[in-house]
């Protein structure tokens, strides 16, 4: 005769209770973040800058949150970065500010010409720490969420054909400059300015549209104008401004936990670590690829006279962006040109 045990209910829910209480914790869901370059991942910028700060928001946040990588322009093109992060085309974008004229005036001190950066580690630095203490900066940008700003090492001069020698050979001559004080500058030197995006440099040059362009040598050896240039021009120039920025509703969404561990990674150190990755270690490689390529690197730096007189033409330029952002209403712009001053000491 078969026996049965009758267990009591109440014994049966403890222990599933018990059970239930013991079994593992779902996993926190991964939260994937499309990120939007307009450069190649396979340049200089992308293996030293992009992929490794990418790599290293994914290990802080213990792999919470992953990066769809969009880059060469796949997503959408460099000069359309700001309205589509905005509109919700891309979660985070890599953004070049030259590109949009007007639109962040008070951080345009950065890219004011003749500053005396010594790279763009430091120029980077500087500009996030003016980002951080000047809340009519930051209104600027408050389209979107800055994770982090840098800026390039100053620009010099490529040209095709014709080498620049002295500040009166710029006369006549189309040159692609950046928006801002840069293009203010290139008209004084008597330049015709030229705006195309970066990727559009290439085929401009070699079709004669331009004569040449304002650069760094992260472009250079990522772009390849080295291959329709010949002369290579120094003189103090200018730096331009990034930021890596964040669409505002996809910030605002994300745990705060989440939005701490991707600033640990931002900020002042994420800043210096674009400026110097991206811009300052790049011209040793950019002139090795020249070399082994056999391409000619005809170089001339300007004379002191030239450099004297370039430096006496930007004055009125620190001078015009003070009153202009006066006018508009920002009382604090000559303070922000003297800290910038006080920190390139």
């Amino acid at each position: 005769m078969k026996r049965f045990i009758l267990i009591p209910l109440a014994i049966i829910l403890v222990s599933a209770l018990v059970f239930s209480s013991c079994a593992e914790p779902a996993p926190p869901e991964v939260i994937t973040l499309r990120y939007a370059d307009q450069n190649p991942k396979g340049g200089w910028e992308g293996q030293h800058a992009m992929l490794p700060w990418i790599e290293s928001m994914e290990k802080a946040t213990k792999g919470r949150v992953k990066f769809e990588i969009y880059d060469a322009q796949t997503l959408c093109k460099g000069p359309d970065t700001w309205e589509a992060l905005k509109g919700g085309v891309a979660d985070v974008a890599w953004c070049f500010h030259g590109y949009w004229a007007g639109m962040t005036p008070l951080a345009d001190v950065i890219s004011l010409p003749s500053l005396d950066f010594e790279s763009a580690e430091q120029a980077s630095g500087i500009l996030w720490q003016l980002y951080e203490k000047y809340p009519s900066i930051r209104e600027q940008f408050a389209d979107n969420h800055v994770l982090l700003t840098w800026t390039s090492c100053p620009y010099f001069l490529i040209t095709s054909e014709k080498q620049i020698k002295t500040l009166d050979d710029l006369q006549g001559t189309k040159i692609r400059l950046t928006g801002g004080p840069p293009t203010e500058l290139g008209k004084m030197l008597g330049i015709s300015p030229v705006m195309v995006g970066m990727p559009d440099t290439y085929t401009n040059l070699q079709k004669g549209v331009m004569d040449g362009m304002m650069i760094p040598w992260e472009a250079i050896y990522t772009f390849r104008q080295y291959e329709v240039v010949k002369y290579y021009t120094y003189f103090p120039s200018f730096v331009v401004y990034f930021t890596q920025s964040v669409n505002l509703d996809v910030w605002n969404s994300l745990p705060s936990d989440v939005q701490k561990q991707i600033e640990s990674v931002c900020g002042l150190e994420g800043s210096k670590f674009w400026g110097k990755n991206m811009f300052d270690t790049a011209e040793g490689a950019a002139k090795d690829i020249i070399k082994e390529g056999g391409y000619p690197l005809i170089e001339n730096t300007l004379s002191a006279g030239d450099v004297a007189k370039l430096r006496e033409m930007s004055q009125p330029l620190w001078e015009k962006w003070v009153k202009d952002n006066e006018a508009a209403g920002y009382s604090e712009a000559q303070e922000i040109l003297d800290t910038t001053l006080e920190l390139i000491k």
